[in-house]
């Protein structure tokens, strides 16, 4: 098993908010401010990784009768332990974040790559598989982020880009709403990325079958 592709397929091919759209309830809420994104990402990566490790060390003594619950007791322990962590030295954070801090032990990101990967492999994949996964999510979360507070309230990181700014601004992107607009946005210029991509690699292959052909 590749390592370096476990690790690389959650930045992009397989990213969690983007591609696979998984977690998209936190992904909405969060994403009015860079840090609220960056505080959310760094807790549910340290839960990936550290959920992914236990999991797959344990995974052959666990019964495929009561693996969820299973599942749930590992993954809430490590989002109880970056939740004080949280408290204890970024409280602003931890309280903006509110109920989806805890909500990460049902993060289906978090149960998706235990049921589908650290519960069938072994230890050094499943970690890497977490870790690509959640830098995967935190950039996503971050994207988004700065795109709804820059049109939303004119800032970068709570910090007012120009005086007068919040003039030009458009109050809608860090209401719910500006959310849904904003990641509907960027999937659609992923999508139309990905068929431009696609038509390309066709007219490549016709290219290179017609001078074959012709040799």
């Amino acid at each position: 098993m590749n390592i370096i592709s476990e690790f690389t397929k959650g930045i992009i091919k397989e990213n969690p908010s983007l591609v696979l759209l998984l977690g998209l309830c936190p992904t909405l809420a969060v994403t009015t401010g860079i840090e609220n994104a960056i505080g959310m990402g760094l807790a549910s990566t340290f839960v990936l990784v550290c959920s992914n490790a236990i999991l797959s060390i344990i995974r052959n003594f666990i019964p495929n009768e009561i693996r969820i619950p299973i599942f749930i007791t590992i993954i809430a322990t490590f989002v109880t332990v970056v939740k004080f962590i949280m408290y204890a030295y970024v409280p602003a954070i931890a309280e903006s974040l509110g109920i989806f801090l805890p909500l990460i032990a049902v993060n289906c990101i978090v149960f998706a790559r235990a049921e589908a990967f650290a519960s069938k492999n072994k230890p050094l994949p499943s970690i890497f598989d977490g870790l690509g996964m959640g830098i995967g999510f935190t950039l996503s979360l971050m994207l988004i982020a700065i795109i709804r507070e820059f049109f939303g309230s004119g800032k970068f990181f709570g910090i007012p880009i120009a005086e007068g700014i919040e003039s030009y601004t458009l109050t809608i992107f860090v209401l719910a709403p500006g959310g849904f607009l904003t990641v509907g946005l960027l999937l659609a210029m992923i999508k139309q990325f990905s068929i431009n991509m696609r038509k390309k690699e066709e007219l490549k292959k016709a290219f290179e079958n017609t001078t074959t052909s012709e040799a």
